[in-house]
Parts: C-alpha cells; sequence; structure tokens
C-alpha cells in the first residue's frame, strides 16, 4: 500500500507502472479532485486494465469527490490503513471518460464535466481560489458571481449567449447551449441536486442559450425538483450511459479547463474506495 501524490504526468504514470509490478491492492490517493482526475487517467493503463481499491486523502482546493464518498477532511493515512484492515466495506463509484475519435484509449477520467457557462465559473472559482475561498465557501461565491454575470449581460454578453454544441440527443444538428453538465458523483458540494435527486450513473443537465426564467428555474433546478415548464424552457435532464458533443470552445473536467471538439462522455468503470 503506497501513498501516492500527482505532479509530474511522467513520474505519475511511472509510479503507477512501478506499484502495478509489485502487486499494490490499495491506492491511496492525496490531494484533491484534479489529482484524483490524473491518477484516474493513467491508471488503467499502468495496471494493465486491472483496478486496485482506492482511497482518498482530501487536500485539495476542490474535494467534491471525497464530499460525495463521505470522507472527512483532515483523514489520515492511519484511519484509511485501519478501515482496510477491518475490512470495512467500501463504496463503489463509476467514473465519467473523455473519449475522441479515432483513440484506443479514454483522454481523460474524472467525476465532473461541464462546458460552457461551466467554463467560464470555473476560471471565475480559480481567482476565488487566489482569494483564499476553497471547496463549499469557492462554490458559493462562485455560483452569486456567475448567476450576477448571466442575469445583468446584455444579449451580446459571452454568459448568456452560450456556445453551439451538437449534442447525441439533437435530431435537428447543433444548438446554442448555456450549459452542459454531465457527473456520476450521487451528491454535489453544498447540497446542490442539478441531476434530480441523488442516484447513480451517467447523469446530465443541458440548458439552452439564452437561459429562460433563469431567477424562477435555478432553485428548482438546483434543488433537484420537477416542473412541468422546465423542459418547455430549455432545461434538460437525462441519465445516459454515453453522449456525443461537438463544440468549439473549451471543456471543465474536475476542476481544470481542456480543449473541446469532437467528443463523447460516457460512464466509465466501477471503483472501489475504502472509507475510514
Amino acid at each position: 500500500m503506497l501513498d501516492v501524490l500527482a505532479e509530474q504526468e511522467g513520474e505519475l504514470f511511472g509510479g503507477l507502472r512501478h506499484m502495478a509490478a509489485e502487486g499494490v491492492d490499495l491506492l491511496i490517493i492525496d490531494g484533491g479532485d484534479g489529482t484524483v482526475r490524473e491518477v484516474l487517467t493513467r491508471l488503467p493503463e499502468a495496471f494493465g486494465g486491472r483496478i486496485p481499491r482506492l482511497a482518498l486523502v482530501p487536500n485539495g482546493k476542490t474535494n467534491a469527490l471525497a464530499l460525495d464518498l463521505g470522507v472527512p477532511l483532515g483523514t489520515t493515512l492511519d484511519a484509511i490503513l485501519a478501515a482496510a484492515r477491518a475490512g470495512k466495506r467500501p463504496k463503489r463509484r463509476h467514473c465519467l471518460e473523455v473519449c475522441r475519435p479515432g483513440l484506443a484509449l479514454p483522454e481523460r477520467r474524472g467525476f465532473l464535466f461541464g462546458l460552457g457557462a461551466f467554463v467560464k465559473a470555473t476560471e471565475l472559482a480559480q481567482r476565488n481560489h487566489d482569494r483564499g475561498f476553497f471547496d463549499n465557501a469557492a462554490i458559493g461565491v462562485t455560483l452569486a458571481g456567475a448567476v450576477l454575470h448571466t442575469l445583468f449581460g446584455g444579449p451580446n454578453d459571452p454568459w448568456r449567449r452560450g456556445e453551439p454544441v451538437r449534442a447525441g440527443f439533437d435530431p435537428d444538428g447543433p444548438r446554442a447551449r448555456f450549459l452542459v453538465l454531465a457527473s456520476t458523483l450521487k451528491r454535489l458540494p453544498l447540497g446542490l441536486k442539478p441531476f434530480g435527486p441523488p442516484h447513480e450513473g451517467l447523469k446530465v443537465l443541458s440548458v439552452e442559450a439564452p437561459p429562460r426564467r433563469l431567477i424562477k428555474a435555478l432553485p428548482v433546478v438546483l434543488s433537484g425538483r420537477d416542473e412541468p415548464w422546465l423542459a418547455s424552457s430549455g432545461y434538460r435532464r437525462d441519465d445516459l450511459t454515453e453522449l456525443g458533443l461537438d463544440f468549439p470552445g473549451d471543456f471543465v473536467l474536475d476542476g481544470e479547463v481542456f480543449e473541446g471538439g469532437d467528443l463523447s462522455v460516457r460512464q466509465g468503470p466501477e471503483l472501489e474506495f475504502v472509507i475510514p
């Protein structure tokens, strides 16, 4: 059992290959959501398709996965090892995979994907991190800022106009989207429920641009409720195993911005987490 802190991509992959050769069966990830993303992206290849049990020491700027799994901040290595030795029942979560046409392996693996306003909100969140806001505080400040930008921007404001997105559930071609959000997490920070009541699997929320009836829709969507007028106003929830997307802008996966284009988001393998 080894403790892993992801810093350099080449060193990370080499370290994972070494652990696989040593027969490691419990991989403890020290860091936040971004560190988890980098480890998961390289883990199956490094381990030859075998995925060991995982555990988290949540020490990042954002720790949404740890919150979802019920891993408390301040969790120690000793507590994780004690839980593993005691045979405590693990928790299971599917990750999601971002795939490109023509590539044999997924480009990235993580848990929370977003484009459109989610990219702008992430950039705003990074500035809030620099101001000393982290986890729930950062999410609350960022959400408030995003709402203000959207409500008070003009018709050509980049927050409101969205971007053209061809999604697999759009039979008529690309549509202007304010937001597309996808996740395999069950619980999100601050108790937000944009995908409806918590449940397993790959969940998707899409919002057409410009967002209509936003002041009325926002508390309904974020509380997980449904109303008959949501769909007719451009708010759509789906439970899928895979979603094809084609868009000119960037996307965010677990807190970092990546180049968009023609790609698919699909449900990845089920992972086993040791919880102290």
